[in-house]
C-alpha cells in the first residue's frame, strides 16, 4: 500500500471541515497522518470545543501558528516538514471528498514513474451558483489527462493548471524542486506545478477523484482574488512570461453565455458580464501593480497581510 500523508492549512474552520476529517477517515486508502496547519488557534478551538479530536482521530497533527506566521507557501512547507511519507496530499479546510475514494484514486497516476504531481476534479458544492457552477465543469472537465512538457505550445498555461483544493506529490521530487516558493502572494500550486513541468516531469488531472467545492464570491471579490493573480504572474514572469490567460478567459465567458442561453436564464448574462469585467479589471491591475500607490496595492488585494 502507498504511504500518504494528507496536509491541510486551516483558518477559521467551518462545521464543513468537521465534515472533511470525517471524510478522510472513511478513505479506502487511510493517511498515515493528517496534518494540519492552523492559523489562529482562537477560532480552531471555537469549532472544536468540547470534542477532543486527537483521541477521535488518532493519525492527527496539529501545529497552532499566529496570522502573521501565515503564508501560502511557507506554511505549507511546514506541513511538509512534518511529514515522513513518500507522498503528501494538500487539501484546503473547505473541500470536501465526495466518496471514499478520493485518495486512492489521486494516488493511482503515480504508478507512472514520470508523474510528479496529480490534482482532483472540483464539483460544485451546495449551494453554489449557477455561473460558479458552469466554470467549474469548465476547468475541472469529466476526463483524464496527463500533461507534459511538450503540451506547451498547444496548452499553454493549462499545461501547469493544478490546484492545491487537492492536489497529490510525489515527495522526492518535491525535494529536488525545493519545495514551494517560501513567500508567495498566491499561486504557489502553479509556481510549483511549472516546475514539475520543467524537470521532464507530468502532472496528472485525475477526474474521478473528486471534492465538493466552489464559492460564489462577488464582484468585488473576484476583482481582488484576479488582483491578486495578476500580482503573481508579474512577479514570476520565468513561469507565466508568454503564456496568454485572456484567451482562455474569453472562451469561458463565450461558452458561458451559450449555456446561460441554453438554459433558458439570459438575466444572468448581466451578471457573468459584471463579474468577467471585475475579473479581468483585477488582473490587469494587478500584473501592473508595482506602477500603484502602495495604499492601493493593499487595498485592492484579498491577502491583505501579504504586504505588511
Amino acid at each position: 500500500m502507498i504511504k500518504v500523508d494528507v496536509i491541510i492549512p486551516v483558518y477559521r474552520p467551518s462545521q464543513g471541515f468537521l465534515q472533511l476529517l470525517e471524510m478522510l477517515d472513511k478513505q479506502t486508502l487511510k493517511a498515515e497522518k493528517i496534518i494540519l496547519i492552523n492559523t489562529e488557534q482562537k477560532y480552531f478551538d471555537k469549532l472544536t470545543e468540547g470534542k477532543n479530536l486527537l483521541n477521535q482521530y488518532h493519525n492527527l497533527v496539529i501545529r497552532h501558528i499566529s496570522k502573521e506566521e501565515f503564508n501560502h507557501g511557507r506554511t505549507r512547507n511546514l506541513g511538509v516538514s512534518l511529514s515522513d511519507s513518500p507522498f503528501f496530499i494538500m487539501m484546503t479546510d473547505d473541500a470536501l471528498p465526495v466518496d471514499e475514494k478520493l485518495i486512492e484514486r489521486l494516488l493511482a497516476p503515480f504508478e507512472e514513474e514520470s508523474v510528479g504531481m496529480t490534482y482532483a476534479r472540483q464539483v460544485p458544492a451546495r449551494g453554489c451558483g449557477v455561473i460558479e457552477s458552469y466554470t467549474r465543469s469548465f476547468n475541472y472537465p469529466a476526463v483524464s489527462h496527463v500533461y507534459t512538457a511538450k503540451d506547451l505550445p498547444t496548452k499553454g498555461i493549462k499545461t501547469f493548471f493544478a490546484s492545491n483544493v487537492c492536489a497529490a506529490y510525489r515527495k522526492s521530487i518535491f525535494q529536488e524542486l525545493g519545495g514551494f516558493i517560501d513567500s508567495t502572494i498566491f499561486n504557489e500550486d502553479m509556481i510549483y506545478a511549472r516546475g514539475v513541468i520543467n524537470k521532464g516531469c507530468g502532472i496528472a488531472y485525475a477526474a474521478d477523484a473528486c471534492v465538493a467545492h466552489s464559492h460564489n464570491y462577488s464582484g468585488l471579490q473576484q476583482f481582488e482574488r484576479n488582483f491578486d493573480l495578476g500580482v503573481s504572474h508579474a512577479q514570476h514572469p520565468e513561469v507565466f512570461a508568454n503564456l496568454s490567460t485572456e484567451s482562455e478567459g474569453i472562451r469561458l465567458v463565450k461558452q458561458t453565455c451559450a449555456y446561460l442561453l441554453r438554459e433558458k436564464k439570459p438575466l444572468l448574462i448581466l451578471k457573468l458580464v459584471w463579474q468577467s469585467g471585475c475579473k479581468y479589471a483585477g488582473y490587469f491591475l494587478g500584473k501592473r501593480y508595482g506602477h500603484l500607490p502602495k495604499r492601493l496595492v493593499r487595498l485592492f488585494s484579498m491577502n491583505k497581510g501579504y504586504w505588511k
